[in-house]
């Protein structure tokens, strides 16, 4: 039989075919003018101006940056208490999370995560091959004794978000301390903490201490989100140190930009600007919340979030649907989740005063006429 001449071109491998490429939340409207932006989980505060200031003096960008962030790791490691030794740093945090299952896992293996997870982690899985495997929520949450009870001997990685994107749940130390200890000492546990710094001191979930004392667990962090450089892509893992050799040897060379670089070195210094972005976040977040649970007669549950952002779900007559549309009429984006099994829902990044206000009364008004 004569091969066909799609069959002589370059063929993929089955286990990238299988990919559903990541969607980012949307920034403009149906006619393809800009709108404000509340599905990306940005800081409305923007950047720090130390940071700012630090990215214009960064250096000349004919220069390669240094390859290994050493500035960055150190400035890291004083913040945070930590090893500079025992830590990576990357393109987002995204790549440390795709790099922590092809250091770990491949075809015949499996990596969990729980539902309602980030969708990086399912891509992360069938990008080396390995099968995902989902385990069940608990109302939207994480559940541990789900994830436990779906290790097999083929597990090689389990991802946990704390908090969760995109439903904003969250599990205390207790909880992630029980997940670690029922976890074969051969299964890596990769604790995904991008939304880590609009906890307060007293929810830390005991990640940073679990990665210090073990050997298998990574702890993943980023500059995206309170710290307002989503535009550098800079995210850094920390780490037992044969996890961090792992990860290093197949990271990309030169991988943190030079202006990112400073901008976080100086990002870290301006604790101002984050203690202001974590309690105006809380201030909105509990003000829009309560707004929310107004509307609980029609239907309308937010869900605890203990993030930048609140997964609203829409269980009456009014849709999800319905509302990011006249939201996105309004001028503003949401983002609505049908592709991870949320087609009731819409994740609302926490914005200005001003914008929360504008999208409750949409949704109230929406609310109103449903009735």
């Amino acid at each position: 039989m004569t091969a066909s001449p799609q069959d002589r071109r370059p063929q993929p491998k089955p286990w990238i075919e299988a990919i559903h490429a990541y969607v980012p939340g949307r920034s403009s409207g149906a006619d393809g003018k800009p709108v404000i932006k509340l599905s990306a989980n940005e800081n409305p505060l923007g950047t720090s101006a130390l940071a700012l200031s630090a990215r214009r003096d960064a250096g000349r960008p004919c220069d390669y940056p240094n390859p290994d962030s050493t500035d960055l790791r150190a400035a890291l490691a004083n913040a945070h208490g930590l090893d500079a030794a025992r830590i990576v740093c990357g393109t987002g945090s995204d790549e440390l999370l795709n790099l922590a299952a092809q250091g770990f896992a491949g075809p015949g293996d499996e990596v969990i995560y729980v539902r309602y997870g980030f969708a990086v982690y399912d891509i992360a899985a069938r990008r080396c091959g390995a099968t995902p495997v989902v385990a069940p929520d608990k109302d939207y949450g994480t559940d541990v004794d789900a994830l436990l009870a779906c290790v097999t001997d083929r597990t090689r990685v389990v991802f946990v978000a704390n908090p969760n994107n995109p439903t904003g749940s969250y599990i205390p130390a207790s909880e992630l301390a029980r997940l670690h200890a029922g976890l074969p000492s051969d299964v890596l546990l990769v604790v995904d903490q991008a939304y880590g710094e609009y906890l307060t001191a007293e929810e830390d979930d005991g990640g940073f201490a679990l990665a210090a004392a073990h050997d298998n667990v990574l702890v993943t962090r980023t500059f995206s989100k309170i710290f307002g450089l989503a535009g550098d892509r800079i995210g850094w893992a920390t780490g037992a140190p044969h996890l961090i050799d792992i990860l290093n040897r197949i990271r990309g060379p030169f991988n943190v930009g030079l202006v990112g670089q400073a901008g976080a070195v100086a990002a870290l210094r301006d604790t101002d600007f984050v203690r202001s972005s974590r309690e105006h976040n809380s201030a909105e977040r509990t003000r829009f919340v309560a707004a929310m649970e107004s509307l609980g007669n029609h239907g309308i549950r937010p869900l605890p979030s203990k993030a930048n952002f609140v997964l609203v779900l829409f269980e009456g007559a009014l849709q999800a649907e319905t509302v990011f549309g006249a939201l996105l009429e309004a001028g503003y984006a949401v983002r609505h989740l049908p592709g991870q099994g949320l087609p009731h829902g819409l994740r609302i990044t926490i914005g200005t005063a001003a914008q929360m206000d504008a999208v409750t009364a949409v949704i109230q008004r929406l609310a109103e006429q449903s009735a």
